[in-house]
C-alpha cells in the first residue's frame, strides 16, 4: 500500500537526513533494547530489537497479503503470493526439526497449533473483507502506520476496538464444533516439511497457470531504483529478500520467545487496559480469566512479549520511512476512506481473535507449525477478499494495477 504522504526525494547515493522521526525512532530502539533488557531479561530486550527488524524489513520490502491477495483476484497477477509461498516453505523448513523435537537452543519451544473449527472460518473470513476495506492486515497495519500513513492509525484503533470485542464473546465461539488442534509436525519433520513444500508448490503453480491465462505472461520484478548497500539500507528491497528476512527473523522469535511471531493478541490486551480506564471490567469476561490472558493483563504491557515486538515493528517501519527519506505524514484522508478503515479495522480484530491469528499468527506462523487451522485460515481469508476486493469500489478509487505489496 502506498504511504499518504509526499516523498522526500534526496540526491541521488546520497544518504538522506534522518530528521526528528527517524532520529526518535532510532533512540526508541536502542534505549528501549537496553531498558526492557535490564528490566525483563535479555531475552526479552532482543525480541523488541526482533520487532524493529520486522518492521524495517515489512517496510523496505513493502511485504505484505493484502495487495498481493488484491491483485491475484483483480488481475490475476500472482507474483506476490508466489513470494509467500517461499516465504512459507523456508519457514516450515527452519520450524519443524525444532517444533517437532520440543527443543531450540536447549530451549522448550511450541508452534501456534490450534482448533479448526467454526470460529476460524467465520474469523478469517471477517479477517479477510476487514484486509481489503482496511487497506491491510495486522503487519501491514502496523508497519504503514509507523512509516507515516495516517490513515492506518484509524484502522489501528478500530483493530483494536474489534479486538478487544471479540473478547466479550470469544468463549461462546470457541464451545462451537471444532476439529482438535493438529499438526504436519506429528507425521515427523521429513513428512510433514515434504507434504507442506508439495502444498506451497502446487499454490504456486495454479498462480502461474492463472497468470499466463489472464495476461499471456508472468509479471516481472520492476527495475530497482538503487543497487548494492544503498539499496539495502534505503530500500526498496526485492520481495524475496523480504521474505528471507521475515522467516530469519521468525525464527529468531521462536528461539528467544519459544513460540512463533504473533501479533493481534496484543491489540485485544491493549483494547482490555483501555477498557480498564473509562471504567469496564473486562475480567468478567471467560477469554481474561484464562491464566495467561489474566496475568497478562495484571501486568504492565511492556511484560508482553506480543507487544513490545509490536512497538518494535512501529518503531522500525519508522525509522526505514526516514532512511527512505518518506516519512511525510498527511491527514488529508478522504471521508469514504475514513469509513473503510472504521469498518475495515473492526473486522480486522475481532476476526482475527475469534479465529485464534490473524495473517502473522494463524496464516503465517500457524502454517509454519504445520497447524490444520492455518491453512482453514488462508481458505476463509482468501474467500473474504474476493468479497473484500469487490466492495473496495465503494470507498476507494481504484487503480488498475496496484503494485506495492502492502499489508
Amino acid at each position: 500500500m502506498s504511504v499518504s504522504s509526499t516523498s522526500i526525494q534526496p540526491r541521488a547515493g546520497s544518504l538522506p537526513p534522518l530528521g526528528a522521526p527517524g532520529l526518535a525512532a532510532l533512540a526508541v530502539l536502542i534505549l528501549g533494547t537496553l531498558a526492557l533488557g535490564a528490566a525483563y531479561g535479555t531475552a526479552h530486550g532482543a525480541l523488541f530489537l526482533v520487532g524493529g527488524a520486522l518492521g524495517i524489513s515489512l517496510y523496505h520490502a513493502a511485504f505484505g497479503f493484502t495487495s498481493a491477495w488484491r491483485v491475484f483476484i483483480a488481475e490475476g497477477r500472482g507474483r506476490g503470493l508466489r513470494v509467500q509461498m517461499i516465504l512459507l516453505a523456508l519457514t516450515v523448513i527452519l520450524f519443524f526439526p525444532f517444533l517437532s523435537s520440543g527443543t531450540l537452543f536447549g530451549h522448550e519451544v511450541s508452534g501456534f497449533v490450534s482448533p479448526a473449527g467454526s470460529g476460524v472460518i467465520v474469523g478469517a473470513f471477517m479477517f479477510g473483507v476487514g484486509m481489503q476495506l482496511g487497506g491491510g492486515c495486522a503487519s501491514g497495519t502496523l508497519f504503514t502506520a509507523g512509516g507515516g500513513n495516517a490513515r492506518m492509525l484509524v484502522t489501528l484503533f478500530f483493530f483494536i476496538v474489534g479486538s478487544v470485542l471479540a473478547t466479550v464473546h470469544f468463549d461462546w465461539w470457541a464451545s462451537l464444533p471444532a476439529l482438535p488442534p493438529m499438526s504436519l509436525t506429528a507425521l515427523g519433520p521429513v513428512a510433514g516439511i515434504f507434504v507442506s513444500l508439495a502444498i506451497f508448490g502446487a499454490i504456486a503453480a495454479i498462480t502461474i497457470l492463472v497468470e499466463k491465462k489472464r495476461n499471456g505472461a508472468l509479471e516481472q520484478p520492476p527495475e530497482a531504483p538503487r543497487h548494492g548497500l544503498a539499496r539495502y539500507l534505503r530500500g526498496p528491497w526485492p520481495l524475496v529478500a523480504g521474505a528471507v528476512a521475515l522467516a530469519l527473523l521468525n525464527f529468531a522469535t521462536l528461539s528467544l520467545a519459544g513460540r512463533p511471531w504473533g501479533i493481534t493478541s496484543a491489540f485485544a490486551l491493549w483494547g482490555a487496559k483501555g477498557a480498564q480506564l473509562i471504567g469496564i471490567d473486562p475480567t468478567a469476561w471467560a477469554y481474561w480469566q484464562a491464566p495467561g490472558n489474566a496475568r497478562a493483563l495484571a501486568e504492565s504491557v511492556f511484560a508482553d512479549v506480543t507487544s513490545i515486538m509490536d512497538f518494535g515493528i512501529i518503531a522500525g517501519a519508522m525509522l526505514a520511512a526516514a532512511l527512505a527519506g518518506k516519512f511525510a505524514p498527511s491527514l488529508d484522508i478522504p471521508l469514504r476512506s475514513i469509513l473503510a478503515a472504521v469498518v475495515g479495522g473492526l473486522l480486522l480484530g475481532y476476526g482475527a481473535r475469534i479465529a485464534y491469528g490473524c495473517n502473522i499468527g494463524a496464516y503465517f506462523s500457524g502454517i509454519a507449525s504445520g497447524s490444520l487451522h492455518g491453512y482453514l485460515w488462508a481458505v476463509a481469508a482468501f474467500a473474504g477478499n474476493i468479497l473484500g476486493v469487490k466492495l473496495r469500489p465503494w470507498f476507494f478509487l481504484e487503480r488498475s494495477a496496484i503494485r506495492r505489496m502492502d499489508g
